[in-house]
């Protein structure tokens, strides 16, 4: 019963939160539009030694995995 009402609570926030969102700004035509400015972009270098992509994406896959069982567990 408890699993329901969490569901009926999650989906009537986001149904109550939806309309807020998709809302778009009021747009005036009374203003001058201002050209953006330039930004200055500097590169920075990254160090050879570190945890690889790859590796990273297999921590965070085990990590997931390993919640997503425990999850099932206490359910």
């Amino acid at each position: 019963m408890r699993r329901r009402v969490v569901s009926w609570v999650f989906a009537g926030a986001v149904g109550l939160m939806a309309p807020v969102v998709a809302a778009s700004p009021a747009v005036e035509d009374g203003r001058d539009t201002v050209a953006p400015t330039p930004v200055a972009v500097q590169r920075v270098s990254v160090p050879a030694f570190g945890l690889r992509d790859e590796a990273a994406m297999v921590l965070v896959g085990t990590a997931l995995i390993g919640l997503a069982a425990a999850v099932r567990r206490a359910a």
